[in-house]
Parts: C-alpha cells; structure tokens; sequence
C-alpha cells in the first residue's frame, strides 16, 4: 500500500512526520490486504493561521480500493498527531462498512424458507 502526506504551509512536517503517517496508516490498515491501493493524508491548519489553534488541525484521509470508490474520512484535533490517530479510526470503520457492503458472502441469494 502506498502511502502519501500532502500538508499545507502552516503545519510543520518535519522529517519525521512522512514516516509516522506510513506508520500508524499501515499498522490500522494491514488487515484490508491488498484491497487498498494507495492512502493520500491531507493535514491543515483549517483556520489557516501561521499558529495553529485548539481543535483546529485536520487530518483526511483518502484510501483508494481496488473496483470500488474511494474513501474518504476527517478529523479536527488540537494537534497533528491526534487528528492522525482519529482519522486513521474513522477509515478503518469507513473501510469495514464500505468493504461489508460488497462482501461475496453478503451478496448471496437468501435461502429459501417455507
């Protein structure tokens, strides 16, 4: 899965913070497999000021699917990495809903009772 992080000029990335996102994105996500192709992160000050504020900071999150839309989650925290870690929990159950719906198993014609 490859894993990418887009940020605005008000958040400081620093060196560190590609690898994070890798981090936290490919530990939440590793039991989707190969059903996700590519998670983008767009992190942003939302008020758009040179110094962030409390509940200002926004993490989405975009994972593409392999035949299926992409999907797409946010989250405002007071800081990078808790919007991070919030988003990262919005898309797993984002992906769990999305994914479900198109289970095989679900799919199946109903069994036919008297």
């Amino acid at each position: 899965m490859q894993v990418l992080l887009n940020t605005d000029s008000h958040i400081d990335a620093g060196p560190h913070l590609p690898a994070h996102v890798e981090t936290v994105v490919n530990g939440a996500l590793h039991r989707f497999g190969d059903q996700v192709t590519r998670v983008e992160a767009h992190i942003s000050d939302a008020s758009k000021h040179a110094r962030p504020r409390p509940g200002e900071i926004q993490c989405t999150l975009e994972a593409r699917l392999i035949g299926l839309e992409p999907v797409v989650v946010s989250e405002h925290a007071d800081t990078v990495h808790q919007s991070i870690e919030g988003a990262v929990d919005k898309l797993k159950r984002a992906l769990d809903t999305a994914l479900g719906k198109h289970d095989a198993r679900r799919s199946a014609a109903p069994l036919d009772r008297p």
